[in-house]
Protein backbone atom coordinates (compact mmCIF):
# COMPACT_ATOMS: atom_id res chain seq x y z
CA UNK A 1 0.00 0.00 0.00
CA UNK A 2 1.46 3.47 -0.98
CA UNK A 3 1.55 6.55 0.89
CA UNK A 4 -1.58 8.27 -0.57
CA UNK A 5 -3.79 4.51 -0.18
CA UNK A 6 -2.72 5.10 3.84
CA UNK A 7 -3.82 9.13 3.76
CA UNK A 8 -7.17 7.57 1.96
CA UNK A 9 -7.25 5.11 4.75
CA UNK A 10 -6.77 7.94 7.37
CA UNK A 11 -9.56 9.66 6.06
CA UNK A 12 -11.93 6.98 5.94
CA UNK A 13 -11.12 6.71 9.79
CA UNK A 14 -11.81 10.08 10.45
CA UNK A 15 -15.23 9.69 8.89
CA UNK A 16 -15.86 6.94 11.33
CA UNK A 17 -14.98 8.77 14.11
CA UNK A 18 -11.50 6.82 14.72
CA UNK A 19 -9.15 9.84 14.97
CA UNK A 20 -6.34 7.43 16.92
CA UNK A 21 -6.30 5.08 14.40
CA UNK A 22 -6.53 8.39 11.10
CA UNK A 23 -3.20 8.52 13.51
CA UNK A 24 -1.73 5.76 13.16
CA UNK A 25 -2.44 5.57 9.18
CA UNK A 26 -1.14 8.95 8.98
CA UNK A 27 1.89 7.88 10.99
CA UNK A 28 2.73 5.27 8.11
CA UNK A 29 2.05 7.59 5.40
CA UNK A 30 4.53 9.55 7.30
CA UNK A 31 7.22 6.87 7.45
CA UNK A 32 6.71 5.18 4.35
CA UNK A 33 7.85 9.53 3.05
CA UNK A 34 9.25 11.60 5.55
CA UNK A 35 10.27 14.36 3.12
CA UNK A 36 6.47 14.90 1.99
CA UNK A 37 5.57 17.85 3.66
CA UNK A 38 1.77 17.52 3.10
CA UNK A 39 1.51 13.99 4.55
CA UNK A 40 3.12 15.74 8.21
CA UNK A 41 0.76 18.34 8.12
CA UNK A 42 -2.43 16.52 7.44
CA UNK A 43 -0.86 14.04 10.72
CA UNK A 44 -0.33 17.44 12.88
CA UNK A 45 -3.62 18.28 12.02
CA UNK A 46 -5.24 15.06 13.36
CA UNK A 47 -2.74 15.21 16.31
CA UNK A 48 -4.09 18.63 17.22
CA UNK A 49 -7.79 17.88 16.79
CA UNK A 50 -7.13 15.19 19.30
CA UNK A 51 -5.55 17.59 21.37
CA UNK A 52 -2.60 16.45 21.33
CA UNK A 53 -0.94 19.67 20.63
CA UNK A 54 3.11 18.81 21.21
CA UNK A 55 3.10 16.24 18.49
CA UNK A 56 1.01 18.29 16.12
CA UNK A 57 3.41 20.97 16.21
CA UNK A 58 6.54 18.91 15.66
CA UNK A 59 4.49 17.88 12.77
CA UNK A 60 3.69 20.95 11.98
CA UNK A 61 7.27 22.24 11.77
CA UNK A 62 7.92 19.67 10.02
CA UNK A 63 6.07 20.26 7.42
CA UNK A 64 6.79 23.66 7.26
CA UNK A 65 10.94 23.03 6.93
CA UNK A 66 10.34 21.12 4.28
CA UNK A 67 7.96 23.37 2.09
CA UNK A 68 8.89 27.02 3.81
CA UNK A 69 6.79 29.03 0.94
CA UNK A 70 4.12 27.06 1.93
CA UNK A 71 1.69 29.51 3.76
CA UNK A 72 -0.48 27.32 4.83
CA UNK A 73 1.95 25.89 6.59
CA UNK A 74 2.98 28.78 8.16
CA UNK A 75 -0.28 29.54 9.15
CA UNK A 76 -0.92 26.77 10.96
CA UNK A 77 1.59 26.20 13.12
CA UNK A 78 1.64 30.19 14.06
CA UNK A 79 -2.11 28.72 15.17
CA UNK A 80 -0.70 25.71 17.14
CA UNK A 81 1.77 27.62 19.03
CA UNK A 82 -0.86 30.40 19.61
CA UNK A 83 -2.85 27.19 21.04
CA UNK A 84 0.35 26.55 23.30
CA UNK A 85 0.53 29.95 24.97
CA UNK A 86 -2.67 30.00 25.52
CA UNK A 87 -3.00 26.64 27.37
CA UNK A 88 0.30 28.11 29.41
CA UNK A 89 -1.63 31.24 29.88
CA UNK A 90 -4.83 28.44 31.45
CA UNK A 91 -2.01 26.46 33.74
CA UNK A 92 -1.16 29.60 35.29
CA UNK A 93 -4.32 31.10 36.48
CA UNK A 94 -4.30 29.99 39.95
CA UNK A 95 -3.31 33.09 41.97
CA UNK A 96 -3.08 36.37 41.34
CA UNK A 97 0.91 36.85 41.10
CA UNK A 98 0.88 34.44 38.20
CA UNK A 99 -1.58 36.84 36.20
CA UNK A 100 0.75 38.88 34.28
CA UNK A 101 2.36 35.76 32.72
CA UNK A 102 -0.70 34.79 31.70
CA UNK A 103 -1.12 38.27 30.06
CA UNK A 104 2.33 37.70 28.04
CA UNK A 105 1.21 34.33 27.03
CA UNK A 106 -2.19 35.52 25.43
CA UNK A 107 -0.69 37.95 24.14
CA UNK A 108 2.03 35.83 22.52
CA UNK A 109 -1.11 33.71 21.39
CA UNK A 110 -2.96 36.81 20.43
CA UNK A 111 0.01 38.00 17.82
CA UNK A 112 0.21 34.31 16.15
CA UNK A 113 -3.27 34.16 15.61
CA UNK A 114 -5.03 37.14 15.80
CA UNK A 115 -7.98 35.43 15.10
CA UNK A 116 -8.08 33.37 18.34
CA UNK A 117 -11.49 34.87 20.02
CA UNK A 118 -10.73 32.22 23.19
CA UNK A 119 -7.67 34.01 23.31
CA UNK A 120 -9.12 37.70 23.86
CA UNK A 121 -11.73 36.37 26.36
CA UNK A 122 -9.05 34.76 28.50
CA UNK A 123 -7.23 38.02 28.04
CA UNK A 124 -9.78 40.14 28.98
CA UNK A 125 -10.54 37.98 31.98
CA UNK A 126 -7.66 38.34 32.93
CA UNK A 127 -7.13 41.86 33.03
CA UNK A 128 -10.96 42.35 34.65
CA UNK A 129 -9.26 40.17 37.42
CA UNK A 130 -6.10 42.47 37.53
CA UNK A 131 -8.53 45.46 37.85
CA UNK A 132 -7.66 47.09 33.89
CA UNK A 133 -11.15 47.52 33.06
CA UNK A 134 -9.53 49.46 29.91
CA UNK A 135 -7.84 46.32 28.65
CA UNK A 136 -9.95 43.98 29.74
CA UNK A 137 -12.81 45.97 27.69
CA UNK A 138 -10.27 46.43 24.61
CA UNK A 139 -10.11 42.62 24.96
CA UNK A 140 -13.68 41.85 25.27
CA UNK A 141 -14.59 44.25 22.43
CA UNK A 142 -11.98 42.69 19.91
CA UNK A 143 -13.58 38.79 20.82
CA UNK A 144 -17.11 40.81 20.12
CA UNK A 145 -16.08 41.98 16.71
CA UNK A 146 -14.57 38.57 15.50
CA UNK A 147 -17.53 36.47 16.54
CA UNK A 148 -20.14 38.87 17.44
CA UNK A 149 -22.59 35.61 18.14
CA UNK A 150 -20.18 35.32 21.26
CA UNK A 151 -22.61 35.46 24.09
CA UNK A 152 -19.65 35.59 26.94
CA UNK A 153 -17.83 38.52 25.46
CA UNK A 154 -20.33 40.85 25.56
CA UNK A 155 -21.79 39.81 28.95
CA UNK A 156 -18.18 40.54 30.39
CA UNK A 157 -17.70 43.33 28.19
CA UNK A 158 -21.03 45.07 29.84
CA UNK A 159 -19.53 43.53 33.50
CA UNK A 160 -16.11 45.44 32.88
CA UNK A 161 -18.10 49.10 31.29
CA UNK A 162 -20.00 48.91 34.54
CA UNK A 163 -17.17 48.19 36.94
CA UNK A 164 -14.63 50.68 34.99
CA UNK A 165 -17.86 53.89 35.29
CA UNK A 166 -17.78 52.91 39.12
CA UNK A 167 -14.31 53.35 39.31
CA UNK A 168 -14.41 56.49 37.51
CA UNK A 169 -17.72 57.57 39.91
CA UNK A 170 -15.69 56.58 43.13
CA UNK A 171 -12.41 58.61 42.10
CA UNK A 172 -15.07 61.64 41.36
CA UNK A 173 -16.50 60.89 44.74
CA UNK A 174 -12.97 61.40 46.34
CA UNK A 175 -12.13 64.44 44.39
CA UNK A 176 -15.32 65.85 45.85
CA UNK A 177 -14.52 65.21 49.51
Amino acid sequence: MDGDQKIQKAYESILQHDFERAIEWFEQAVKDQPDNADYHYKLSITYARSNKLNQAITHAERAWKLAPDHEKYKLHIEHLRSRLYMKKAEKSLDGQEHLPYAVSMLTRAITLDPLAVEAYVLLGTVYSELGDYKEAIEAFREASKLDPNNKQAMQLLIVCQQKLRQQFDQSDDNEDK
